[in-house]
């Protein structure tokens, strides 16, 4: 049995375990949103065999588009130490693990879910070398100071479907422990309850004791997509759900419409239908789905058939179809608003832009650049934290305060302009460091040019003396003095 009592190890497992499970349901309903499976949209009440094709059909997905616009301008591509220059031993740590391409999906993931995790801790095979796992908020929570802010607790539950049984860590700034349930073969739904836990179980079924933290500070950092003060985290997309959905329905009218009332419907009045019946009962067939007579239907449209009735007073007739032109222009509506309200670039949708010229796509990026440079503010600092907690894991006694994540430009700007810049701040006296760094150049890039540079110099000067000597700056001369007047 557990130990509840408040602010110890199995106490945390318990509280943040029932966090955990009770924001499952809202990370579905927003990976259903980002996936493009959001709730059908809902027709007019119908045979559920009807609707039901429409309905799947009718969705539509632009919200993955949305964050997908903010991932694909998010690149890390350095980090510097106070001095403006690289930082080779932290960015060996992350090529280590492999982050140039597993950074996108802890951003994706944080964009879309709201929030995402990363954990950082030795690796098995080298105690010496951090391991740094992007983690999902399936599995991941995180407790905060209210007072500080800091990171005081940290929850990993998940189902292990080889030994069949749930497993949860516990990091705490102090201590890590280690639990598990019973074996579980009914589903992977964790269970959060004092009796469902236990201490995790060995190889040789003996315990899992207690590990002592050497960090002191729980080392799982959060990726949150720009929460507001006071408020839970939303995706990137939560200002465009209810537009989805909007779009959605709109486009099930619309194929409602197209199917129905989009070319001229028959009728037919004053005929007697008659109804289907079984030749052995005489009873009448019932429809499997309405439940009601099947009624013969003698009038199908075919260009080969002629329509009669023996009936009196018999009038076929047909409706006037219905214009689509208006669906159209209010389903573009939906799409510029939500557009909008998610500060996603119009030439997304390209509908009405013809000839766009390079200063109206930088006049469309404004609003998405100034969000995409909030975002690599707020990642920016947690990748600060992840770089300290592996200095801590390698032994390296450095502080990672003053560093600064460096990040790829996500202005699209023409190449042609970006090179007429760097001559003209050149000429002005910039050195070809900094330079290079407006260019957009990774900081380990700046290093290797400005290292050439370095050589090219050299090498010059060593074939050419003189040269070097004309090109060399000239020391001032000092004034001469004159000479004494009593000589000794």
């Amino acid at each position: 049995m557990l130990d509840t009592t408040p602010l110890t190890p199995d106490w945390w497992l318990l509280r943040l375990g029932r966090k955990l499970r009770d924001r499952q349901m809202q990370l579905n309903c927003w990976w259903d949103y980002y996936s493009g499976n959001p709730p059908l949209p809902q027709g007019p009440k119908g045979p559920a065999s009807v609707y039901l094709d429409f309905q799947r059909k009718a969705r539509t997905n632009f919200l993955q588009m949305v964050v997908d616009a903010s991932v694909h301008r998010l690149l890390a591509i350095g980090v510097t130490d106070a001095a403006g220059k690289s930082d080779d031993e932290a960015w060996r740590w992350w090529q280590q693990n492999r982050m140039d391409s597993r950074q996108k999906q802890i951003f994706r993931t944080a964009l879309s879910q709201s929030e995402s995790y990363a954990i950082v801790g030795p690796h098995p095979k080298d105690p010496k070398r951090p391991l740094i796992t992007p983690e999902h908020p399936r599995e991941v929570i995180v407790e905060y100071d209210p007072a500080t802010g800091e990171r005081i607790a940290a929850l990993k539950a998940w189902y292990d479907d080889v030994e069949q049984v749930g497993k949860a860590t516990v990091y705490l700034p102090d201590v890590i422990v280690k639990y598990q349930t019973g074996r579980r073969s009914g589903g992977r739904a964790l269970p959060w309850g004092a009796e469902n836990w236990g201490p995790r179980l060995d190889f040789d079924g003996s315990y899992v004791e207690a590990q002592s933290n050497p960090l002191n500070e729980v080392p799982v950092v959060p990726f949150t997509c720009a929460p507001e003060l006071g408020e839970l985290p939303q995706p990137d997309f939560a200002q465009g759900i209810d537009i989805q959905d909007r779009i959605n329905l709109s486009m099930l009218n619309r194929m409602t419409a197209e199917r129905y009332s989009a070319f001229r419907q028959k009728y037919v009045t004053g005929h007697r239908f008659r109804e289907i019946k079984d030749e052995e009962t005489g009873l009448p067939i019932l429809d499997p789905i309405s439940g009601q007579p099947q009624i013969e239907q003698p009038f199908r449209p075919d260009p080969g058939s002629l329509w009669a009735s023996t009936g009196e007073n018999v009038k076929f007739g047909e409706f006037s179809q219905t214009d689509l032109i208006g669906y159209l222009k209010t389903h573009q509506a939906d799409i510029l608003d939500l557009l909008i309200l998610t500060h996603t670039p119009a030439y997304y949708y390209a509908g009405d832009l013809i000839n766009v010229s390079a200063d109206t796509v930088i006049a469309l990026d404004t609003n998405h650049v100034a969000k995409i440079g909030e975002y690599q503010t707020g990642f920016g600092e947690s990748l600060e934290d992840l770089f300290g907690l592996a200095a801590k894991i390698a032994g390296s006694e450095r502080d990672f305060v003053s560093s600064e994540v460096r990040w790829k430009d996500p202005r699209q700007l023409n190449p042609s302009v970006m090179a007429d810049m760097a001559t003209k701040i050149k000429s002005i006296g910039y050195p070809l460091g900094v330079v290079a760094e407006r260019m957009g150049e990774s900081p380990q890039q700046v290093k290797r040019i400005t290292t050439g540079q370095a050589q090219d110099a050299f090498l010059a000067a060593s074939l050419n003396p003189a040269v070097a000597q004309q090109q060399a700056p000239q020391q001032p001369r000092q004034a001469e003095r004159p000479p004494p007047d009593n000589l000794d």
